[in-house]
């Protein structure tokens, strides 16, 4: 979002934030202001580290040091963390910026930088999408089961696994003080995560979209920005256009955006992976993602995003996206989103340039991958539905009854049973009806003889790893 203002003056109290004398400032656009300063590690200059402000991009000479005439719109400056460090935190929220705000007369903005004394091209990182709290109640589910999923993957990968992680927008549902029951959350989760803005984490009724993240700006600093991660370049966009009236928002990118990101990429190897996170689905819910394909096409590029409240695999050339099934699953409603995908998140290992993933159901153990629904047909036959909700085109689906090879189930358009008999209607589900069920084409059928007794059903993923699920009939 094009930034004309900024809020003043961040007083952090008991984990909760408190605005104190919160008085918009205009930067003077006829006043030119020069930003300059060092990237250190231990003492010494690095040289060639990204900094921004967002519309400037430059790196560091060979002293590490960089200046730059600072852009009237400009909110904040940050380091692109380059491989080899780590990312600076403050309990686990990553701090890879200063406001310009609280910037000296002096312009001058340091960064200094943490060997991470280990190779990282071998890295993990999970998308949360979604976590979306209102009140209390949601924040405890959160705390009671997300969070601790989360802590057990963690302690799972190991004391020197590198991990960490990005939401991809909706942190909270409007009511933008719980921004500090999510902190607690990341705090919790014990690695450092990265924040997207999604629509209901913006101001509403205080103007237009150049106003509308302004609290996100103070808690989590700049809605775009990069880091790095071994031969992983990582992308954080804002693709949430606040349209003026409350909830009023669509899917677009901005040019000033996309002028900051052809800088950024200039600075990137071509055979660096590409992990743009971002918000509203760009396959489906972005008017100018043509702009963005357009900068990114010649790359090797996965892009992770939220906002549905179901799971998408888009596949486009080079470009793949993944738009997650929600932490919150149907908005805290039960163990499910619309699509019938299980409230969970998505995992991701990156080796050199390659990428692989899982989706992580909430409560259950990695393999969980799928789900099974059977019914009496009125011959007596029985119909079997399988939904894989990470599903894409690599993945293969087979069956075998009474351990008899039978091939491929049959790909289908549909609703998943739970999410139809536990969602329709506008009593259902209970407390927030307006949660539908929602058609899906990870679903999967056969439809088996009367005196079939088990049904055995393989799903293997692009990548070669087998899942499979036995069932009584």
């Amino acid at each position: 979002m094009i930034r004309r203002k900024f809020i003043q003056n961040l007083t952090w109290l008991t984990g909760g934030i408190i605005f104190t004398a919160c008085h918009p400032e205009k930067l003077a656009t006829s006043q030119t202001k020069k930003l300059k300063g060092f990237v250190k590690s231990g003492g010494t200059g690095v040289p060639g580290v990204v900094i921004s402000d967002g519309y400037n991009v430059v790196i560091t000479d060979a002293k590490g040091k960089y200046e730059f005439e600072q852009h009237p719109e400009a909110v904040s400056v940050f380091i692109s963390t380059p491989s080899g460090f780590a990312f600076k935190n403050e309990e686990n929220i990553a701090r890879h910026y200063q406001l310009l705000s609280s910037v000296s007369d002096t312009r001058e903005v340091d960064f200094n930088l943490v060997p991470l004394g280990k190779n990282d091209l071998d890295h993990q990182f999970v998308i949360w999408a979604d976590p979306q709290v209102k009140n209390k109640s949601d924040v405890e589910k959160m705390m009671t089961q997300s969070v601790p999923d989360v802590k057990q993957w963690v302690a799972d990968a190991g004391p020197d696994a590198l991990l960490h992680g990005i939401t991809v927008g909706d942190i909270v549902w409007d009511e933008l003080e719980y921004f500090a029951d999510y902190n607690l959350a990341v705090k919790e989760m014990g690695i450092p995560f990265f924040q997207c803005l999604g629509n209901h984490d913006m101001d509403y009724r205080k103007g237009g979209d150049e106003t509308s993240d302004d609290t996100f700006h103070l808690t989590y600093g700049p809605t775009w920005y990069s880091f790095n991660r071994g031969k992983a370049h990582y992308i954080v966009l804002d693709d949430v256009r606040y349209l003026g009236t409350e909830r009023d928002y669509d899917g677009y990118i901005t040019q000033a955006q996309l002028d900051w990101l052809q800088k950024d990429l200039s600075f990137v190897p071509v055979d660096h992976l590409i992990i743009i996170c971002l918000h509203i689905p760009v396959h489906s819910g972005v008017k100018n993602n043509s702009d963005l394909y357009a900068l990114i096409k010649d790359r090797n590029v996965h892009i992770m995003s939220g906002h549905t409240h179901y799971n998408v695999n888009a596949e486009n050339n080079n470009m793949y996206e993944h738009n997650h099934g929600t932490v919150c699953g149907a908005w805290w409603t039960g163990k499910i989103c619309g699509d019938g995908t299980p409230s969970g998140y998505g995992v991701y290992t990156v080796k050199g340039n390659e990428l692989s993933w899982q989706y992580k159901s909430v409560g259950e153990t990695i393999d969980y991958q799928f789900s099974i629904y059977t019914s009496k047909l009125a011959d007596n036959t029985k119909e079997v539905l399988v939904n894989i909700w990470n599903f894409d085109s690599a993945w293969k689906a087979t069956y075998a009854i009474d351990g008899v090879q039978m091939g491929s189930l049959e790909q289908i358009e549909g609703y998943d049973p739970v999410a139809y008999a536990t969602m329709l209607g506008p009593d259902l589900p209970n407390p927030r009806g307006f949660a539908e069920p929602r058609k899906t084409n990870h679903l999967f059928k056969t439809i088996v003889p009367a005196s079939a007794n088990q049904i055995t059903i393989t799903a293997t993923d692009r990548f070669g790893k087998e899942y499979t699920s036995t069932r009584n009939l």
